[in-house]
């Protein structure tokens, strides 16, 4: 009988040690150096890390027999999934067992700093009775501002409606009718900041979230204003958070998460109104427990050859059938990542595949145009096993048709995205074994999707490409393609430009103000 052994090399719960031991070997090795686990780790079919343990390239390329590496937290930060990935190996994680914890912990902070309780107990322990000084105010009445109504977002919301707080949120996956339920009044993060009391962030932490509340935001914030941040370092600005409290804007902050931990360096460690602590939110014995069978359960599952519910990469597909479909899942992810930067908001997914591939099992294609879509907004938490869930649970619709006729190639996917009148249609295709966009809109073009790309609508005349290619050259921004698309000489047209480095703001804005430019869009890929 042939032994199935499992490493486990960071501290995990007892609960479930006991659960893989019931099924396999299981090794616990805990701190071991990366030439140690490199030269050890060809011996196990599963590895379980938390955050501490670097699984590495050399790792996984060490890890002649692994089918599953675990993570029993949400991050994988510290896992090379793109290697994972490319030696079939199923990385999972257990984004749902720290929920509770992390919502609660955010409560707890948004009442520690209403009523000073840190400052008030270190001040007691010091033999100083100073009623007076901690002062407090009250949640019931108070306007909490949620940005991120995800799994614990929505937790938040619903503890302090408990309290009686009015609660708005912002979320640009959010519909109208997931807010109903929730009992929230949707907007924008610029009103959250003018009309919250407090504010809380339960977003990953992306391009378009980091320094989502800065300088710009404080300065339109009502005075008073309390943050609380246990999400994600960066979210929230700490240099203008503590320039803020100190300009009498902010009255107070709570903070679990920073940019750079430990935090030692960091300028709100000097004011007093602002209470801290060390990445606490998953810090409970609940949440540890949680992660820990979450992650067991699926090693066990994965190893029986069963369905796992978190896998962070494509689940197992027969060889026979991934030789057919395998060219199309990077082209569809990239297809729903294009179309959400595109679009921004939509409750509404409809795709459709046509010709040769469409009598075909396209359902892991499917997962990938999802994963795709609600990625560039939600972060890595977006998997190809919670996508169709997650877009559920924000009442976005998603449909799926197929047609054996072609549309101008053998085999095309196309997905429109819609929200009341606004729509963006984005098509792609196989061509000579390589990913295109074949189509943004109503203009066909031929594009190699692939790192950054500049997506502009322009005015069909001449003296607008060469302007804005100026302009890239002038800031040593390489184009590395180029392609137009229009639908009649004189109307209106649209150009992508391939780069190869990232393009800020501010040289967007430039292109945006050459002549004829209607609206010039970063997409990353």
């Amino acid at each position: 009988m042939i032994t199935v052994k499992i490493l486990v090399s960071d501290p995990i719960s007892d609960q479930g040690i006991e659960i893989l031991k019931k099924e396999f070997d299981v090794d616990i090795a805990t701190g071991l150096p990366p030439a140690e686990l490199i030269k050890r780790i060809g011996n196990y079919e599963a590895l379980i890390v938390r955050s501490e343990t670097q699984v590495t390239k050399d790792v996984i390329n060490a890890g002649k027999k692994l089918k599953i590496i675990g993570r029993a937290g949400v991050g994988v930060d510290n896992i090379d999934v793109n290697t994972a990935t490319e030696r079939g190996i199923i990385v999972v994680n257990t984004p749902e067992g720290n929920t509770i914890s992390a919502a609660e912990h955010t409560i707890a902070m948004m009442m520690a700093m209403s009523r000073n309780i840190p400052q008030a107990n270190a001040s007691l322990k010091s033999k100083k009775w100073d009623r007076k000084k901690f002062m407090g105010v009250e949640v019931r009445g108070k306007v909490l501002g949620v940005v991120g109504l995800g799994r614990i977002g929505a937790e938040v919301a619903k503890r302090a409606q408990g309290m009686e707080m009015n609660v708005l949120a912002y979320d640009p996956f959010i519909s109208q009718e997931r807010a109903a339920e929730l009992g929230v009044e949707l907007t924008t993060v610029e009103d959250i900041v003018r009309r919250a009391d407090y504010i809380t962030v339960h977003t990953p932490l992306t391009k378009e979230t980091k320094d989502l509340i800065g300088s710009k935001e404080f300065a339109i914030a009502k005075k008073g204003v309390r943050l609380i941040n246990c999400a994600r370092g960066g979210i929230i600005n700490e240099e203008a958070l503590a320039q803020a409290v100190k300009d009498g804007i902010v009255s107070g902050a709570a903070i679990d998460v920073f940019t750079k931990e430990p935090p030692f360096e960091n300028p709100l460690l000097e004011l007093d109104c602002v209470i801290m602590t060390p990445h606490l939110g998953a810090s409970t014995e609940e949440a540890q427990i949680n992660v820990a069978v979450s992650v067991a359960e699926q090693i066990v599952n994965a190893l029986k050859g069963l369905p796992v519910k978190n896998a962070i990469n494509m689940p197992y597909v027969k060889p026979d059938v991934m030789q057919i479909i395998e060219p199309y899942l990077p082209l569809a992810e990239k297809m729903g990542k294009l179309g959400t930067q595109l679009m921004g908001n939509y409750e509404k997914v409809e795709i459709t595949y046509s010709g040769e591939i469409a009598d075909k099992n396209l359902a892991p294609i499917t997962l990938a145009l999802l994963k795709g879509l609600l990625e560039p907004m939600l972060g890595s938490g977006v998997n190809y096993v919670n996508a169709p869930t997650i877009a559920k649970e924000r009442k976005i619709k998603v449909t799926e048709s197929k047609s054996k006729t072609a549309e101008g190639y053998p085999s095309q996917i196309s997905v429109k995205l819609s929200k009341k009148s606004d729509e963006k249609l984005v098509s792609g295709s196989i061509i000579g074994k390589e990913p295109r966009i074949v189509q943004i809109d109503s203009y066909r073009v031929d594009v190699v999707p692939t790192g950054y790309m500049i997506v502009a609508k322009h005015e069909d005349h001449p003296n607008i490409i060469g302007p804005c290619c100026m302009i890239l050259g002038k800031n040593n921004i390489n184009i590395a393609g180029m392609q137009v698309g229009r639908i009649k000489m004189g109307g209106e047209a649209i150009m992508v430009l391939n780069v190869d480095s990232e393009v800020d703001d501010g040289i967007l804005d430039e292109i945006r103000s050459v002549e004829g430019i209607i609206d010039a869009k970063l997409v990353v890929l």
